[in-house]
């Protein structure tokens, strides 16, 4: 879940989910006034040196997993660790849990992937699609086992638990996981914590209750759009299409025939 600092790059956002850093919140400014905050919403993580080496403001660093562009920065490890300062956007605060986070939390960093280096994660936009709840959080042997609840379905966002499969890829805070177990009437899903992540990400020291940002796999929203398209629409729509034409067929190849549809 941790890779090498000089395996990313700045400038070319693709991301594979592998945590690079853990840094720590140092300031939150929901109105901040100065250049750098533009006036809106603003967050400053600290002790984040590491990753700041080749950093430029209007780079972008996806912090528990949700792509932020860095508008101001120092990477002077003498000066809170090194730090840097985003901005938060409405559906940004809107859709993950950055709104809810305090001063001295820890987040999960991760730089852009640079092209030469090998792929170890599954692919990512740090695009959040929603927030999940921990409902259990069960020991298993030096392992975790976190279960999650997916909120419902809403008039203006889908259910997310369309596109979670067991053994399929999930990014949980920014982290790319393994989806143990899926139970769609709970509308839950787990995955499990070696003891080598627990101590790479935040995830394993969040409480039951607690919300976790997700962003599914793309592969399967490209394929559904694809579907749904090659059936003659989305959704009930296009399978009813479907459907239709192919009774249609039937029904005109039958009567060509001099058969009885009756």
């Amino acid at each position: 879940m941790s890779q090498d600092p000089s395996q990313f790059e700045a400038g070319k956002f693709v991301l594979c989910a592998r945590i690079e850093h853990q840094g720590r919140i140092t300031a939150i400014v929901p109105l901040d006034t100065t250049e750098s905050g533009g006036g809106g919403w603003s967050i400053t993580i600290g002790d984040s040196a590491a990753i700041l080496g080749d950093c430029h403001v209007g780079d972008s660093i996806c912090t528990n997993g949700a792509c932020l562009t860095v508008t101001e920065f120092n990477a002077d490890s003498s000066d809170n660790g090194g730090w840097f300062k985003v901005g938060v956007a409405p559906e940004t605060l809107d859709k993950t849990d950055l709104g809810e986070r305090k001063v001295g939390d820890l987040v999960n960093l991760e730089r852009a992937l640079a092209a030469h280096v090998r792929f170890g994660g599954h692919f990512v936009q740090g695009h959040v699609d929603t927030t999940v709840t921990i409902v259990r959080k069960e020991p298993d042997g030096n392992s975790l086992r976190l279960t999650f609840q997916v909120p419902e379905a809403t008039p203006s966002r889908a259910s997310m638990l369309p596109y979670i499969i067991p053994k399929g890829f999930i990014a949980l805070d920014g982290a790319s996981l393994t989806v143990t177990t899926v139970n769609d009437e709970e509308r839950t899903f787990g995955v499990m914590l070696i003891a080598h992540t627990q101590s790479k990400i935040g995830l394993g020291v969040k409480d039951i209750g607690a919300k976790v940002n997700v962003e599914v796999d793309m592969v399967g929203k490209y394929v559904e759009k694809a579907v749904a398209a090659a059936l003659g629409g989305e959704g009930e729509g296009g399978i009813k299409a479907m459907i239709e034409r192919a009774v249609e067929k039937a029904v005109e190849k039958k009567l060509a025939s001099g058969g009885n549809v009756a």
